[in-house]
């Protein structure tokens, strides 16, 4: 069969595609090549079967005159679950003379099938098929040839894009509805600032501390570095503590100064010193019922922290200016990104107060060490971004979502915040947010870790352009994760040693 396809027109209608389509827009993508490949190709019928994840079976997502989901081949006895299995293209020119499901399915559709090609719809992320494309004829057309596979093929993987767009979209809210469940059916309410991410077995041994901590009212130091969330793991301890009515009363201790520690804690009486001009109640007062949370505790002055451990120690104190005692009723819950056993060996924190400042210790690791939770958080954060700034942004490409499970997130979980904020802000509604609009950090960071064409300006970012940058970048990855052992890497790849080096020579990559 001689074909009449004309690839250029191809490519010249798939250049025009950015990755910041959303989904409706690859949907229609793929429509409109159902409707346009059978004329290009000189064939009858042309169909995109994806596998079920639900059943053993391929169903037909569009085909030429078929209803969605029409056609449901099994992956044993039929072309296509051939394909599908093995991963690689299949001529058959005599399909009418043989058994199969092809019968069945001319039954169906009133089709009388003799020729067929099927070619594989293989990840660009990874090694799997998502399904097939076929081709059919009828009797009077002529066959099928290598030529005809090999541009079936370059469209195959083309449309792949598309493809997994559209998976992965499903996937995400997938994900997204099961994560609402699972927090839902947890046994604590959503803080007021956001919900508690706990995927990663170290944020579920967090968690459960905290839900221990609920019926046993003991001092609490939460330690961890700078925006891991320990403000808000005091607040659910509070919250859990039967404690969500009564105050709740924060002080960064490293923002007051030296000569105002005392007043702020312990309060003062009128004329107690110059511009005390009235009296004032002091945190412990005002936190009374309820919970004090002393961030930075590692910045308090040595010089209050007698009076401060005689005010933990009694449970009393007095105003300045005043010998009237009060009694106080608090529980203390402390936060810092120091090692304050270190700093009492170095006499920069008492050792008497270090031991009465909590009862237990709970550890939140920084979010490079529990990259389950990036997923989550990202998602949680751009389901509040959208509302907070009435937005309706599709979600994250393939590409921008590898680059913040990879990225090592210096600022924890509130540089992820802001980064997602920032996505959010510079991206139209309905469309998917890229890697270009990301930070300088995560942009340098993705120049220096994937190959350079991950970045590129928005309007040349077509389909042809993401599957080229992808494959380098895989290529890449493989060869850094095998010290540059080819056939260690093309094994990784599960593409042959001839095909990894013809790729490397085609996009120049250093051997």
């Amino acid at each position: 069969m001689k074909s009449a396809m004309n690839l250029s027109l191809i490519r010249q209608h798939l250049s025009q595609v950015t990755g910041s389509w959303s989904v409706d827009d690859y949907n229609a993508l793929l429509t409109f090549y159902i409707r346009v490949l059978p004329k290009l190709m000189q064939v009858e019928r042309c169909t995109i079967f994806l596998k079920e994840s639900t059943t053993d079976s391929l169903v037909s997502m569009y085909g030429t005159e078929l209803e969605k989901n029409v056609i449901e081949a099994p992956l044993e006895g039929s072309v296509v679950g051939q394909v599908l299995a093995n991963g690689k293209s299949v001529i058959e020119n005599n399909l009418h003379a043989k058994e199969g499901y092809h019968l069945q399915a001319d039954e169906q559709t009133g089709f009388d099938s003799r020729n067929t090609l099927c070619t594989p719809i293989t990840s660009v992320t990874g090694n799997n098929v998502l399904g097939v494309i076929q081709l059919l004829n009828t009797l009077g057309n002529e066959p099928f040839t290598l030529e005809n596979q090999e541009e079936l093929e370059e469209i195959a993987g083309y449309l792949s894009i598309s493809i997994e767009s559209i998976l992965l979209n499903k996937k995400i809210v997938h994900i997204a509805e099961e994560f609402d469940n699972e927090v839902s059916g947890l046994d604590f309410d959503a803080v007021r600032e956001g919900r508690f991410i706990a995927e990663s077995p170290t944020m579920r041994e967090v968690l459960d501390l905290v839900m221990v901590l609920r019926d046993t009212p003991v001092n609490v130091l939460i330690q961890g570095e700078n925006g891991t969330g320990k403000e808000l793991v005091a607040k659910m301890i509070h919250e859990n503590a039967g404690k969500a009515g009564r105050p709740f009363v924060p002080v960064n201790c490293a923002c007051l100064p030296e000569s105002l520690v005392e007043s702020e804690f312990f309060g003062h009486e009128k004329g107690a010193f110059t511009g005390a001009d009235k009296s004032r109640k002091g945190r412990f007062e005002e936190a009374k019922g309820g919970s004090l949370f002393l961030d930075e505790i590692g910045e308090m002055p040595l010089m209050v922290q007698p009076k401060f451990l005689r005010a933990i120690q009694e449970q009393e104190g007095s105003r300045l200016g005043s010998n009237v005692i009060i009694p106080y009723d608090v529980r203390l819950i402390s936060a810092t990104n120091r090692n304050l056993a270190k700093e009492v060996e170095d006499g920069g924190f008492r050792e008497d107060l270090f031991f009465r400042l909590f009862s237990v210790e709970i550890e939140i690791p920084p979010l490079r060490e529990r990259r389950e939770d990036i997923l989550p958080l990202a998602l949680s954060f751009l389901e509040n971004t959208n509302r907070k700034f009435k937005k309706n942004v599709a979600g994250f490409s393939p590409i921008l979502l590898a680059l913040l499970e990879g990225y090592s997130w210096p600022g924890n979980v509130r540089q992820l915040l802001k980064e997602v904020e920032r996505l959010v802000a510079l991206t139209r509604n309905d469309l998917f947010m890229q890697v270009e609009t990301c930070s300088r950090e995560l942009r340098t960071y993705a120049k220096m870790n994937y190959v350079g064409e991950t970045v590129v300006a928005s309007d040349d970012y077509s389909l042809p352009d993401q599957v080229t940058a992808l494959e380098k970048r895989l290529i890449h990855k493989a060869l850094k994760k095998t010290d540059g052992n080819k056939t260690q890497a093309s094994k990784l790849l599960n593409i042959t040693r001839q095909g990894l080096l013809k790729k490397i020579k085609r996009y120049k990559l250093a051997n």
